[in-house]
């Protein structure tokens, strides 16, 4: 959400209304139109605020050819009318919607054994607004477990969380807003995530915990968790440092258990303590809900848990916010009923199998060179061959843009900021047709770019608004 800095009063003008938009007599409602920025004097007709509200949101972009975004652009009518039914449940008072906590409840139970936890019915965990709110639950638990264990240290000591460059600015945010150092590990080459033994270097007695991240936003790569928990195994056999491992699996956690079944990455290392990920993501629900899951107790200090006492049962909590409509995990649960194992394999192997043939068809172009292919999670990212010079992946985000794509570009972190790249998010929704339209516009506009003197966006951050 954007900081606002407020609007100046001055110049304030005013909406324009139709005199259509009045009841049955045009003149009604419609002597003045309502101001922009403070509250109106008198209230209007329902049809005429909507219409109103309704008219100006016409000028958003198209959700559906968004593909800067990993967020979840459609649903089936039943998920929306559920959530309309749902939306004036708060999902903090567990005692008064006993049944929505109990739904809850059943999807960590779900994700525990989806993600092989050693026993589904032992690991704890909750919903979220977002895997952001999700990654600060994982971090403050994570900090919380190492000030326990270094308490003679602490506070005195600083604590430190190592990750790959390439995180999600919410892992910026937990450090700064916890007080906790961040320290990163640089792309390098044709490495653009985190190494596991670079990572492993980094660690030292203050370190609470290593991120690793199966789906970097900047590629669409997996990070090698496996390979991660093996090089921190070898640092406590040499140094006694016992590190624990946080997987945010925002989008690859609804991923890999149904494209990558023999990929080991989930609580099946007894290093990795907790996992979180989006279910308004590769989850397949609306924004916005996250979730959050510790493989036991253990891993979840009992003082950050408060607990709810509902007909005679307890319920633990944890989590940032408080009140916050129950629709989003009711549409959560409504999916995985919807859709079960095979139906998830279903719908994100045809994902993946847009991503990678697009990649192809971009790559056939001969003017891009691919860094993924979208054969992880259903997303590749591409820059400009060596010998384009006349314009750049800026020049083609704009232009795109004229056609209704938003396709963000954007430079690469520290030691690759020489790179500049356009990536694709291709979800449930964006279908094998669209792609085929995407791929038709895009040689399309081949010939005009080619032309050019020289790339031609100055103002790259006007170019595209994208932010990791």
């Amino acid at each position: 959400m954007p900081f606002s800095e407020g609007t100046p009063r001055t110049g304030e003008r005013r909406l324009s209304v139709n005199p259509f938009y009045g009841p049955a007599n045009p003149l009604g409602d419609m002597a003045e139109g309502p101001p922009t920025h403070r509250l109106p004097d008198q209230p209007m007709a329902p049809a005429t605020a909507h219409q109103l509200v309704r008219d100006e949101l016409m000028l958003d972009g198209n959700a559906r050819l968004n593909l800067a975004t990993f967020v979840t652009t459609w649903m089936e009518p039943e998920a929306g009318i559920l959530m309309a039914e749902c939306r004036d449940k708060n999902m903090i008072d567990k005692d008064e919607y006993p049944r929505t906590a109990e739904l809850e409840r059943r999807c960590v139970a779900m994700l525990a054994d989806l993600w092989n936890a050693p026993d589904p019915a032992t690991a704890v965990g909750c919903s979220t607004t977002g895997s952001s709110e999700a990654c600060m639950l994982a971090g403050m638990a994570l900090k919380r477990r190492w000030a326990k264990r270094n308490a003679d240290r602490y506070p005195g000591a600083r604590p430190n969380l190592v990750m790959g460059v390439n995180v999600q600015v919410c892992w910026e945010k937990f450090c700064n807003f916890w007080e906790v150092e961040a320290r990163l590990v640089p792309m390098e080459g044709e490495r653009f995530h985190l190494d596991p033994q670079a990572a492993a270097e980094l660690c030292d007695e203050n370190t609470i915990g290593v991120v690793g991240i199966l789906g970097s936003t900047f590629d669409g790569s997996y990070e090698p968790i496996a390979d991660l928990c093996a090089a921190l195994d070898a640092l406590q056999e040499r140094t006694g440092l016992d590190v624990p491992v946080h997987v945010d699996g925002a989008s690859g956690a609804m991923v890999a258990p149904f494209l990558d079944e023999d990929l080991v990455w989930d609580f099946r290392l007894p290093r990795v303590a907790s996992i979180n990920t989006s279910g308004h993501k590769y989850g397949l629900v609306y924004p916005g809900v996250g979730w959050a899951l510790w493989r036991d107790a253990e891993a979840l200090p009992e003082e950050l848990v408060f607990r709810v006492n509902y007909l005679g049962g307890d319920m633990p909590t944890f989590a940032l916010n408080f009140s916050r409509p129950g629709a989003q995990v009711v549409a959560q649960y409504y999916t995985f009923l919807r859709l079960g194992r095979q139906g998830y394999r279903v719908v994100q192997q045809a994902a993946r199998d847009v991503a990678t043939e697009l990649a192809g068809r971009v790559e056939a172009l001969g003017d891009f060179r691919l860094l993924t292919r979208g054969d992880e999670l259903p997303v590749f990212a591409f820059t400009t061959a060596p010998d384009v010079t006349a314009y750049d992946v800026f020049d083609l985000s704009r232009r795109l843009r004229e056609s209704g794509w938003l396709v963000p570009a954007y430079t690469f972190p520290a030691n690759r900021e020489d790179l500049s790249v356009l990536r694709v998010v291709c979800r449930n929704g964006f279908s094998a047709d669209l792609a085929e339209l995407l791929a038709q516009d895009l040689e399309r506009l081949l010939p005009d770019l080619r032309r050019q003197p020289r790339p031609l966006t100055e103002d790259r951050g006007a170019a595209t608004s994208f932010h990791h």
